[in-house]
Order: C-alpha cells, then sequence, then structure tokens
C-alpha cells in the first residue's frame, strides 16, 4: 500500500509540476502579460524550479524545506504562511507533518478547505449507500434465484437501464420532472445547497437518487449473476434433496456465498463516490469533495490538487484492504497468511 501511494502521488506530483502547468501558476499569480523572465524569477522565488525529486520530498515532509532569498530582498521559507514570522516556520513541513499547503484560489490552508468539502461528500456518501447496496441486494437476489424467470428478466433490464443512464441525464431528467413547473410536479428544490446546512427531504433526495440509481445497476447485476450461479451448485442440489425450504436455501446456505463478489464491488462504490459525484455535484450546486476537486483542477491550483489526489489514494487504498479482509468473513476457507 506505501509503494503504491508513493508511485500514484508521485505520478500526480510530476503531471502538476510540469513546466506549462506552473507557468500559467505564475501568470495567474502575477500577470498574465508576464514574460519569460519574469515568470521564472517568480517561479524562482518560491521554490518550484528546483530538481522534482527535491521538491517531491519536500513535499512529503521527509527533506527540509527550502530557503530562498528572493530577488526583491526577501527571505522565503516552504510552509511559510502569509501571516508566520520566518523564524516560526518548521525545517521539515509536508504531508507527513501534517501540511497540505495553501491553496492559491481559496487563500486558506489545503488541510482546512479538503476537511470542510469531504464532510459534505461524506453525508452524501452516507445516505447514498444506505439507499443503494440494500437495493442492489434484493433486486440482484430476487432476480438471481430463479434464474431465467420473468421476474430474472425485468429486474435484469431495470439494472441494466439504470447503470447505462448516466448521472447528468437521470439528473437532468428529475429537475425537470419533480422541480420544475412545466410538469406541475415542484415536489423536490432542483439546488442542494442549502443540504450543505440543513440537509433534508426537499433539498437533498434528488441528488441521492441520482447517484444511488446510476450505481445500483452494477452491484445488482453482479449479484445476480453471483446468485445465479451460486444456486445451481452441488450444495444447494443437495439442500433441495434432503427437504430444506426455498427460503432457508437461500438465506442460510447461498445468500453468504454469492455476496463475496458483489462486496469488492460494494467497496469500489467508496472511491467511486469520493470522486465520481463531481458531475452530480455541480448539477445540483453542492459544494463538496467533487466540487473543490473541480476548482482546483479548473484553476491550476497545484496544492489543492495533490491534496485531493493524497485522500483518493488513501480512501481507494484503504478500501480495498478492508475489501481483501472481508472476504475472510464471508467466506471461512480464505485465510490470512
Amino acid at each position: 500500500m506505501l509503494f503504491t501511494a508513493l508511485c500514484l502521488t508521485f505520478i500526480v506530483f510530476f503531471m502538476t509540476n510540469l513546466y506549462p502547468n506552473l507557468e500559467k501558476l505564475a501568470k495567474s499569480e502575477g500577470n498574465f502579460r508576464m514574460d519569460d523572465a519574469a515568470v521564472q524569477t517568480m517561479l524562482s522565488n518560491r521554490g518550484y524550479l528546483q530538481p522534482l525529486p527535491v521538491k517531491y520530498g519536500q513535499w512529503l515532509g521527509v527533506m527540509p524545506g527550502y530557503i530562498i532569498e528572493g530577488t526583491d530582498d526577501k527571505t522565503r521559507r516552504r510552509c511559510q504562511l502569509p501571516a508566520m514570522a520566518l523564524e516560526d516556520v518548521p525545517k521539515f513541513c509536508g504531508i507527513l507533518q501534517g501540511y497540505w499547503g495553501y491553496s492559491t484560489v481559496f487563500k486558506a490552508e489545503v488541510s482546512s478547505i479538503i476537511a470542510t468539502r469531504l464532510s459534505l461528500t461524506a453525508k452524501l456518501m452516507f445516505w447514498v449507500m444506505l439507499l443503494m447496496v440494500p437495493s442492489a441486494l434484493l433486486v440482484g437476489v430476487f432476480a438471481g434465484m430463479r434464474e431465467g424467470s420473468r421476474t430474472d428478466r425485468t429486474l435484469s433490464t431495470f439494472a441494466i437501464t439504470t447503470t447505462a443512464t448516466p448521472e447528468y441525464v437521470s439528473g437532468v431528467i428529475f429537475i425537470a420532472i419533480f422541480s420544475s413547473s412545466a410538469f406541475g410536479l415542484k415536489w423536490f428544490k432542483g439546488t442542494a445547497t442549502k443540504a450543505m446546512e440543513d440537509a433534508n427531504l426537499e433539498n437533498f433526495l434528488l441528488p441521492v437518487i441520482t447517484i444511488a440509481l446510476y450505481g445500483m445497476g452494477y452491484i445488482a447485476r453482479m449479484t445476480r449473476a453471483s446468485m445465479a450461479e451460486v444456486m445451481t451448485a452441488q450444495y444447494i442440489r443437495t439442500a433441495r434433496l434432503k427437504g430444506v425450504s426455498f427460503r432457508n436455501i437461500v438465506v442460510k446456505h447461498a445468500l453468504r456465498n454469492a455476496l463475496i463478489a458483489p462486496f469488492t464491488v460494494i467497496m469500489l462504490q467508496f472511491p467511486w463516490l469520493l470522486n465520481g459525484v463531481v458531475i452530480v455535484e455541480t448539477l445540483f450546486n453542492y459544494k463538496g469533495f467533487g466540487w473543490v476537486l473541480v476548482q482546483a483542477a479548473g484553476n491550476n491550483d497545484i496544492e489543492l490538487l495533490l491534496g485531493v489526489s493524497v485522500v483518493s489514494v488513501i480512501v481507494v487504498l484503504v478500501t480495498q484492504l478492508i475489501s481483501d479482509i472481508g472476504y475472510v468473513y464471508l467466506n471461512p476457507r480464505i485465510k490470512v497468511t
């Protein structure tokens, strides 16, 4: 996990620190009419022209931060905030020390921005998972119990339809039907901005349903395929010959084994929800983690973009670790060694 995290963060660090990005950053901070010499001077005074491994080590916090005497006779140190004295700046300051950088767009520390926006997306993720996972499992189990039946075909068609419909399509449809006066059904608000402070049925239901419907199809189809396979296993046939009721066969014998494959898909929904809600958060004006990702990328906010990438990498790796460990509890034949 550590090696993977280092590799992924280094790739993002390399891409964001390409010279065209740095040049754009300098001109946005200074003047878009700056000549090349002025851009070089500004980047040099802020440590951006150091060798890439050195900058990456300083960003991680394993190397001392730079101390640069600028052309304006002003000494600058890494991690020096606008109102911080030079002698108060720590020698080592990076991700490992809890310093995530300073946003050039929001004019605030990256860690505080990410904490605020991540909590908003976590609230959205909680209600989406609460609606999506039980519904998807029920659809998948009922479809897989009797493979090829009318129920199976109907539920499978529903699952494929929800998966094949992008969020920006279903979101617009929901807004047009339930929030527009064109259909006479102004039941819900088309914006979720107020849900950031006070979430309720009126301002939070549409974004939750929009995301849940799209992700539900993946889990339902995987559950259906796994359930259909388990129902044809030899031990299920033996249980039927012994006269065990169909309900007990499904609940006590088939369901647990059928949940192994869907469990992986469910855990994959967490990183998808973290970064995949960009469209929905933008559509419903909900300023969460996906929204701040768009702002960081669109405004070339390098420090904020790197902070977002670190959170994304950690979430992906941790959810996959939980998924691997969860196999042991779903299938006792798998051992942790």
